[in-house]
């Protein structure tokens, strides 16, 4: 895959916000790529939809709010950027669909940046429950997921990689290749019954790519492969885990998979995604 050239960037007004916003221009100045930070939410009158059945002042005070979320998240933007010419502010246009917005401008993108939603979070508020994992599925775009807590180190100077040959997996690979060239280190785990024969398998491919890694056998435990995924990369300290996103639907709703599930609620360190 060619390194990424068009970033699009998910933009709010919580102080997460900030940690995606480094993020990005971080992924820009190491591929020399442009940076689309878009602002988009659910406005305030359709979070709390019972401000209709009041008087003028409480429309005014659901506006208010929205101008204020804005100027918060614009003042962050600003800071963070430092005046960097890479990142660029943009608005949705779309007040009654934050989801399908931000899913229609991703399929011009390269990559997506989004941030882990903190289950229980009041500014969580803004956007839908299942923002993240729409984006994920419905946009089929590669997406450098940030953790709530933040990260340290720069991205993917040590990369795991949770193999399963299946297309979803073979995508992210593909994906993560700008920066598995770089990287001074790469893990490769695979979990099921016979593991060896795909990590053998994607090791070689690797290889023809100058790539070289250090191979684990993650076990036949799939019910835990998640809550192990995420131990074997704090023991290898990796600062990126690349994997493939897993979901269907369920009652019109998108469901993720038990891993993919399990990663995305307790990450702690950013993630490059691929449906």
């Amino acid at each position: 895959m060619l390194s990424p050239k068009s970033i699009l960037l998910h933009l709010d007004s919580s102080p997460q916000a900030e940690q995606r916003i480094r993020m990005a221009r971080h992924v820009a100045e190491v591929f020399n790529a442009q940076v689309t930070a878009l602002y988009c939410i659910t406005t305030a009158l359709l979070r709390y939809p019972f401000a209709l059945e009041g008087a003028a002042t409480a429309l005014s005070m659901m506006d208010e709010l929205d101008k204020e979320a804005k100027k918060s998240a614009q003042a962050m933007f600003e800071k963070a950027c430092a005046g960097s010419s890479r990142l660029k502010w943009s608005e949705s246009k779309n007040a009654t669909g934050a989801t399908w917005e931000f899913i229609r401008r991703a399929f011009y993108a390269d990559l997506l940046i989004l941030g882990q939603q903190e289950e229980g979070h009041f500014l969580n508020e803004e956007l839908p429950f299942d923002f993240l994992t729409n984006v994920l599925i419905q946009s089929g775009r590669p997406a450098l997921i940030v953790p709530y807590v933040g990260f340290n180190n720069p991205v993917a100077q040590t990369i795991l990689l949770a193999w399963k040959p299946t297309r979803e997996a073979a995508r992210a690979v593909s994906a993560a290749l700008p920066w598995l060239y770089q990287a001074k280190n790469v893990h490769l785990v695979c979990y099921g019954t016979e593991p060896k024969l795909p990590l053998g398998a994607l090791s070689v491919f690797l290889k023809a790519h100058g790539i070289s890694a250090i191979l684990h056998q993650g076990g036949s435990d799939s019910v835990h492969a998640g809550e192990h995924l995420l131990s074997l990369a704090a023991d290898v300290q990796a600062d990126l885990l690349v994997m493939g996103c897993y979901g269907h639907t369920r009652a019109r709703q998108w469901v993720f998979g038990g891993v993919s599930h399990s990663v995305l609620r307790a990450m702690t360190v950013p993630v490059l995604m691929v449906h």
